[in-house]
């Protein structure tokens, strides 16, 4: 029996996310696990008169690879991934994890190796491309956040289906004065730290890139950022799940960082000149994710929070800061949470999780469930 909630899922990537046209080719990357979705999108796609292309991703099989990578090998995969990204005019990626510590056991170097190698061809679809990215509901997934199977798969469908129109609206005015404003302040415990955002563009996102949405992301000015700022939430990267991290900067640059394993997080700080700077910060507001799960795609868009990403700048808001990484670190600032405050040019825009001026109001959880 068909679930009407996967056929209205597979309904808003293609028309509201990536805004297929007919005759337009997407290619749909998923997880086995994810044929129920991947099977209506194929034919909401056919049903549009646009062309689907599959393309299927296998978690134990993509580790045995890794353990042997070469340079050789992985430039031969780029150019064939440049070509596929070239031939099409959107991706939807549907990811089904069970275990998101599959490739832990990989060796620093090999992670190094693939993301240098195809850095160019991702970076090609994520700004010349129209692309989606979510997670579909498995039990990997729900063990993680700490619920049943069924109990999930009704979060994860429910928070990935908010009125991202109304979202958008209430975004705009957050948009603008993150345009006009030039110093940031964040405080919370552990956490004083100060930076200049001045005239970086502003990003809105309400469903169309991530799902589940809901941040509004600039970057910092690249030499900008002083202070230190401590992570209340797991930091997950390459399969690994780092805790209690803290990270202090001084000119723009990460001078020391302390988590439970700093060894194996400076190797990753250590990949390039660029993962020692910012790339990205962002505000979250999805009304719907208030607890953290270890899982960035939920995390950084929990309401009341933040995200401060080391690494490399999306175009859309560019500092200029290149790099293979690119970590969102996730900091909640609810009372729960030991509380917190924003400042734009010295003024308090959002304390406590709650955003304080009358314009931004609509972004509390109150007015966007």
């Amino acid at each position: 029996m068909r679930d009407t909630r996967l056929v209205n899922l597979a309904k808003m990537l293609i028309h509201h996310s990536v805004k297929l046209k007919t005759k337009e080719r997407v290619l749909i990357r998923g997880h086995y696990n994810a044929k129920p979705l991947m099977k209506e999108l194929i034919d909401e796609v056919y049903q549009l008169g646009a062309y689907p292309y599959i393309e299927l991703l296998d978690d134990e099989l993509d580790k045995h690879l890794a353990l042997g990578y070469e340079k050789e090998q992985l430039e031969t995969a780029a150019k064939w991934a440049m070509q596929k990204y070239r031939d099409i005019d959107a991706v939807i990626i549907a990811y089904g994890e069970e275990n998101d510590a599959e490739m832990a056991e990989v060796p620093m170097d090999k992670h190094r190796l693939r993301g240098q190698a195809m850095k160019e061809s991702t970076f090609f679809y994520v700004n010349n491309r129209r692309w989606v990215l979510l997670n579909y509901p498995t039990r990997g997934l729900a063990q993680k956040a700490g619920m049943s199977f069924s109990r999930f798969e009704d979060y994860l469908l429910d928070v990935s289906s908010v009125d991202y129109q109304k979202m958008n609206q209430a975004m705009q005015p957050l948009k603008e004065l993150m345009e006009r404003t030039d110093k940031v302040r964040l405080v919370a415990p552990e956490t004083d730290i100060q930076f200049s955002i001045k005239g970086i563009p502003a990003v809105v996102c309400s469903g169309e890139n991530n799902v589940p949405d809901g941040e509004v992301f600039t970057a910092p000015i690249k030499n900008s950022v002083n202070g230190v700022i401590r992570f209340n939430t797991p930091c997950p990267y390459q399969g690994t799940t780092f805790n209690n991290v803290s990270l202090t900067f001084k000119d723009g640059k990460l001078v020391k960082a302390f988590s439970d394993q700093l060894d194996k997080m400076n190797e990753i700080f250590d990949t390039d000149s660029g993962a020692r700077y910012i790339g990205e910060f962002a505000l979250g507001v999805n009304p719907l994710i208030t607890e953290p799960m270890g899982d960035i795609l939920f995390d950084e868009k929990i309401c009341g929070s933040l995200h401060f990403t080391p690494g490399e700048a999306y175009e859309e808001a560019d500092n200029g800061n290149r790099s293979s990484v690119h970590w969102d670190m996730v900091l909640i600032q609810r009372k729960e949470y030991g509380g917190g405050e924003i400042y734009f040019d010295d003024v308090l825009i959002r304390k406590d999780g709650l955003f304080i001026l009358p314009e931004l109001k609509g972004l509390n959880p109150d007015q966007l469930i």
